[in-house]
C-alpha cells in the first residue's frame, strides 16, 4: 500500500503570534487525519520553509504527498507560488507523486464558521441591536487577482441574506480597495445602528491587528455608530474539516480549483497582460528569514514585498 502524507502549506508571517495559531491549527490536523504522516511549512518568513516539511516527509518514507495550500483563496500563492515549490520538489524527486489540493474557497462549512464568528461578536456587545439595524462589513486581504478579490463579495452577500443584516459591505486589509478606514467612513453615512467588522482571514497578524486599528480610529471618529470587531475564522471545526475535506479531495482526483475567471488563462479586464505569464514563485527574498516576533510592526498598508503582499 502506498505511504500518503499531507503537507500543509502555510503562507507565513512576520508575526509570532500568527505561526503559533497555523502550528495549532496544523496539529488539530494531525489529529483529524491519523492515517496521514502530517508536516506543515511556510512560503515565506517563518520556519519551517515548504521545502524543510517536504524533505522530512521524504526522510520517513513517504511515497504520496498530498500538497494542502492553508489559504482561502487562489490567488497569486495558489497559482504560482505554491506550484512553484511543489513542482520543484517534484522534479527533483520522481520517485514520489506529488498531488497539490485546492485552496479552501467558499463552501458551507466555511460559510457557518464565518457565522458563528460573527455570532460571537453581537453576544459580546453590551447592547442588543436588531440584524435588520447592522451593517455588516467583511474584510479581505485583498489581492492583485480580481478573481480572488470578488470572492469576499460573495462571502459577504450570503452571510448578509443568510444572517438577515440591514446591510453588508466589502472592504481590503491591503493592496485592493477600498481599505478598511476608506469602507467604515463610507459605511457609517448609511446611517446603520450598529457596523460589525469581520476579518475574514485564517489567522491574527500585522494585517488583523491594522483591521483592528482601523476600527478603533474609527470609533473615536464615529461616536454615535456601534463598531464591533468581530474575531477571525482561527481554528474553528469547520475550517478544520475544509482541511481534512481537501486532502480526500486530491486523493480521489476531485481537486480541481475553479479556473474559470483566472487571469492567467483568460483575459480579464485591467489584468489582460497577465495570460500565460509563466508559473514561478516570487518568495526567495523573504523565505525562511524569520519573523519580527510577537505584535510584529505595522509597516503601513502602502508597505508590501514587490508582489503586493503584507503578512
Amino acid at each position: 500500500m502506498t505511504k500518503t502524507a499531507v503537507m500543509i502549506c502555510g503562507h507565513g508571517s512576520r508575526d509570532d503570534a500568527a505561526v503559533d495559531e497555523f502550528n495549532a491549527l496544523a496539529g488539530h490536523l494531525k489529529k483529524r487525519l491519523p492515517g496521514y504522516d502530517v508536516e506543515s511549512g511556510f512560503l515565506e518568513f517563518a520556519r519551517p520553509v515548504i521545502r524543510d516539511g517536504l524533505e522530512k516527509l521524504k526522510a520517513r518514507g513517504a511515497e504520496r504527498i498530498i500538497c494542502i495550500p492553508g489559504m482561502l483563496f487562489a490567488a497569486g500563492h495558489v497559482k504560482n507560488d505554491l506550484p512553484s515549490e511543489v513542482n520543484g520538489f517534484a522534479a527533483e524527486n520522481p520517485e514520489i507523486e506529488m498531488l497539490f489540493g485546492r485552496e479552501l474557497a467558499i463552501e458551507a462549512r466555511m460559510i457557518a464558521a464565518a457565522a458563528m464568528r460573527i455570532e460571537e461578536a453581537e453576544a459580546a456587545a453590551t447592547a442588543k441591536v436588531p440584524r435588520a439595524e447592522t451593517l455588516l462589513m467583511v474584510v479581505g486581504r485583498g489581492t492583485g487577482d480580481s478573481d480572488a478579490n470578488s470572492n469576499v463579495s460573495k462571502v459577504a452577500r450570503m452571510l448578509w441574506e443568510g444572517m438577515g443584516f440591514g446591510w453588508a459591505e466589502v472592504s481590503y486589509s491591503g493592496v485592493a480597495s477600498p481599505l478598511v478606514d476608506a469602507g467604515l467612513a463610507h459605511a457609517v453615512r448609511l446611517g446603520y445602528r450598529r457596523i460589525i467588522v469581520f476579518p475574514y482571514f485564517l489567522f491574527t497578524g500585522v494585517l488583523v491587528r491594522r483591521i483592528y486599528a482601523w476600527v478603533d480610529e474609527a470609533r473615536a471618529k464615529f461616536p454615535d455608530v456601534e463598531i464591533i470587531k468581530a474575531p477571525y475564522l482561527n481554528d474553528h471545526p469547520g475550517v478544520i474539516e475544509t482541511f481534512a475535506e481537501r486532502a480526500e479531495e486530491a486523493l480521489s482526483g476531485d481537486n480541481a480549483m475553479n479556473c474559470q475567471l483566472c487571469k492567467y488563462r483568460e483575459q480579464i479586464i485591467g489584468y489582460e497582460a497577465d495570460v500565460g505569464a509563466p508559473q514561478a514563485g516570487h518568495h526567495h527574498h523573504v523565505r525562511g528569514v524569520g519573523t519580527d516576533g510577537h505584535a510584529a510592526h505595522d509597516h503601513g498598508p502602502e508597505h508590501h514585498h514587490h508582489h503586493g503582499k503584507d503578512r
